[in-house]
Formats: structure tokens, C-alpha cells, sequence
């Protein structure tokens, strides 16, 4: 449709409409800031990310190292239970061994010098490692006595002790007396010295004597 201006006024132009930036702002301050958070939390995230990548892999290491140390462990456990056994029965056989040698002579040594003492027997004879348990009787304590100085004399011995000496009641017609010794035998290198194997040794009779002279 056509429109005539009869008046002849010119009409009035349109005039643009302002935008209203004020509530505009806001909206993009909000939008930058979340934009940074998000950046900024990603940041951290993938530093604790990696952060904790590194703790694991410390700790499968450390792990890995427990296990060998564990078995090292169980292996120098086994180790200390074999080097006990053996110094176990390396002790033994060094005692039976200990035992075994000069046993004999010491027995001998005894008897002999149970027969060059008067009025003395023994009843009994223990031993158990260097320690000699010996038990007996005699007529006198002076007998006793002589026995206990011969034995510290023979080099077999380095302590001779005497336990008990009393009178024996069990026996009322004949006086006796009964003892109880203890005896450590010597090292095997410290054996009797030359002294104590002439002291033990029986005085030979019948000697030939000297031939004279002219």
C-alpha cells in the first residue's frame, strides 16, 4: 500500500537501540575466571597425577628391593643354622676327640697312684668333659690328703679340690673315712711334666750297681 505525506513534514527517522553492556560485564568476568579455575585445577591435577605415578613406581621399586631383602635374609638365616650345627658338631668331635686321647694314661696315672697311697681306695671315678668326679674311703685323713698332693703333682691336673671328708658311720668295727674329690684335667699340651712322669713311674729294684773302679 502506498502511503501519501500530505502534510509534507518529513518524518522523523528511525534511531538505533543502545545495548546495555552493564550486565554484559559480569557475565565475562565470570566466564574468564572459570576458564583460569579450569586451567588453573588442571595444572594441579596433572601435577599430583604425575606426583603420584612417581610414589607408585617408588614403591614397586621398594617392594621389588623388600622381596630380595627378605630372601637374602632368609638365606643368611639357613647359613647361621648350618655354621651352628657344624661348630656344633665340630665341638663334639674335638671333645670325644679330647676324650679320647690321654684318656688311658690318665686312668693308668690314677690307678698307680691309688696303689702308692696307703690305707686309700676309691669307690667310684666320673668324668664328664675335664671335670673328674672322684669318691672313696681310707683309713686316715692323712692318707686323704697324701693322695690329693700326688694328684696335683702328677701335671695331670690343674685344680684339685676336695669335696667332702667325713668319718663312716656305717662301718663301726674298723675306722674309715670317706671323701669325695674333684679334679680338672689339665690341657693336652701342658702334659706331665718329666718330674711327674719319674714321680709316677715304679722305682725300679734290682738295679745293677756300678762297677768299681781298678
Amino acid at each position: 500500500m502506498i502511503r501519501i505525506n500530505l502534510l509534507g513534514q518529513a518524518r522523523p527517522k528511525a534511531g538505533r537501540r543502545q545495548v546495555d553492556t552493564g550486565a554484559a560485564l559480569p557475565l565475562l568476568f565470570v566466564g574468564i575466571g572459570a576458564v583460569v579455575g579450569i586451567l588453573v585445577l588442571g595444572y594441579y591435577y596433572h601435577s599430583l597425577q604425575t606426583q603420584l605415578n612417581d610414589e607408585n613406581k617408588k614403591i614397586k621399586t621398594l617392594t621389588a628391593q623388600k622381596t630380595e631383602l627378605e630372601s637374602i635374609k632368609q638365606q643368611v638365616e639357613a647359613f647361621e643354622k648350618q655354621k651352628a650345627t657344624l661348630q656344633q658338631r665340630v665341638g663334639i668331635i674335638e671333645q670325644l676327640q679330647r676324650d679320647r686321647t690321654g684318656g688311658q694314661e690318665l686312668l693308668d696315672m690314677i690307678a698307680n697312684t691309688v696303689s702308692r697311697t696307703e690305707n686309700l681306695w676309691l669307690s667310684s671315678l666320673t668324668r664328664k668333659g675335664n671335670n673328674l668326679a672322684l669318691e672313696g674311703s681310707s683309713a686316715t685323713l692323712n692318707s686323704v690328703a697324701n693322695f690329693i698332693t700326688a694328684l696335683k703333682r702328677s701335671g695331670y691336673f690343674q685344680k684339685v679340690e676336695i669335696k667332702e671328708s667325713r668319718q663312716d658311720e656305717k662301718n663301726v668295727a674298723i675306722q674309715t673315712f670317706t671323701f669325695q674329690i674333684s679334679a680338672e684335667v689339665a690341657p693336652q699340651q701342658a702334659g706331665p711334666s718329666p718330674q711327674a712322669k719319674s714321680a709316677s713311674a715304679p722305682a725300679k729294684t734290682g738295679a745293677t750297681p756300678p762297677a768299681k773302679k781298678g
